[in-house]
């Protein structure tokens, strides 16, 4: 690997922390504000949604006009954004922030075909396995700072976050070249870089099931994200610190396994099988976890799921990377992104659906949707294995 490659995998761990810094504030600090727990769910839904919009047009623009200036200005975005949301004093202002980032938040997808440009086919998979693993780190140094951060308030995180997303910004600026080689000489219309756009993407060969498949997949894993959060603070009797140490211990997990684990399950297993298993652990272990409600049991249970959910998405950016063609990385990043970002508004509007504040049974039932779910989706993938398989 390159020094450009570990420049932006530098960056894209600076990025992960700042958006893990707030992963386990955001469901309490929408309560500060008097949200109820299906209005916290769109907390998370509105960054999503919006970037389900902006992604494919931030994808597809950086294969016209350079990957640099497209993650300049989704970094500047959320820097903008985690101030505004940091201070604010109304529950609109927080909405408002959550949509700025989210409109402005394509960082990922552009990092992704970063990685695509600077890598060589064979190499690929190894190198989106090191760029999980930067934001598996950022998974465990960002609820640590978030911990330090909740010491003087949870709008504190907000700009917490901020101030390390300004820090991934100026990298950029100063050491990250143009990985851009060959340059779309399309001129884009910039409605047609919307769901028109998407929809196509469906039609791409072997990639169009990859970006179905990882939409369900992403929507069945926030079913989770959102639902966790409720469950292990009014079912496990848990609070804000216990919460943030729970995914500081995803985190470590999700960095062993894809350092380590990927290459020894690589010795044994192709790609498509690796998802498979991951695929597996992850929707039993959904099923799992609600059915007895004691920490300890919990924690078991996260600790085995968190080893290789981590896998997942890996694994697929993997697949999606190596059957698209290299001019259309950046788009079909984006796109793939913009599935994600969809599939991340879905999960917690069902999630927060399904969760009755008058009887707290209902927060186990988000869990058992996703599991069951998850089932469906692994049998989707193995079922079409054969049009995606490099």
């Amino acid at each position: 690997m390159n020094r450009n490659f570990w420049i932006i995998a530098l960056i894209a761990f600076i990025n992960s922390l700042s958006f893990t810094v707030l992963i386990p504030i955001i469901y309490l600090y929408g309560k500060k504000f008097g949200l109820s727990d299906f209005q916290t769910s769109l907390l998370f839904s509105i960054y999503s949604i919006a970037q389900f919009f902006a992604t494919p047009v931030i994808g597809k623009l950086s294969d016209r006009f350079g990957r640099k200036p497209l993650l300049i200005i989704s970094l500047a975005g959320t820097v903008i954004a985690n101030l505004i949301a940091g201070t604010a004093t109304t529950a609109i202002n927080l909405f408002l922030a959550r949509f700025l980032d989210g409109i402005t938040g394509g960082n990922a997808s552009v990092a992704q075909a970063i990685i695509s440009d600077i890598t060589v086919p064979e190499k690929r998979g190894q190198g989106f396995g090191i760029y999980g693993a930067a934001l598996g780190l950022g998974f465990v140094l960002g609820p640590l700072t978030s911990l330090f951060a909740q010491q003087i308030s949870l709008g504190a995180a907000f700009i917490v976050s901020g101030a390390v997303a300004l820090v991934a910004l100026l990298i950029t600026i100063l050491f990250l070249p143009e990985t851009l080689q060959n340059r779309s000489e399309k001129a884009h219309n910039i409605f047609d870089l919307g769901l028109g756009n998407l929809i196509k993407g469906l039609v791409i060969p072997k990639v169009g099931i990859l970006l179905i498949i990882n939409f369900f997949i992403g929507t069945t894993f926030t079913i989770f994200t959102y639902a966790f959060q409720p469950y292990f603070i009014n079912v496990l009797g848990q609070n804000s610190q216990s919460l943030t140490l729970m995914f500081l211990a995803f985190g470590i997990l999700g960095v062993i396994m894809q350092t380590w684990g990927v290459s020894i399950l690589s010795r044994k297993f192709n790609l498509v099988n690796i998802l498979f298993l991951s695929l597996f652990i992850r929707s039993t272990s959904f099923v799992l976890m609600p059915i007895v409600p004691i920490i300890v049991y919990f924690v078991a249970v996260s600790v085995v799921f968190s080893l290789f959910n981590s896998l997942v998405q890996p694994m697929i950016n993997t697949l999606i990377s190596l059957n698209a063609k290299p001019q259309d990385q950046g788009t079909v990043m984006g796109l793939n992104a913009s599935y994600l970002s969809i599939s991340n508004g879905i999960g917690p509007v069902i999630a927060g659906t399904l969760i009755y504040q008058s009887n707290p049974n209902t927060y186990g039932y988000p869990l058992y949707l996703a599991g069951i779910l998850t089932f469906l989706v692994l049998f989707l993938a193995v079922v079409t294995r054969k049009s995606y398989t490099p």
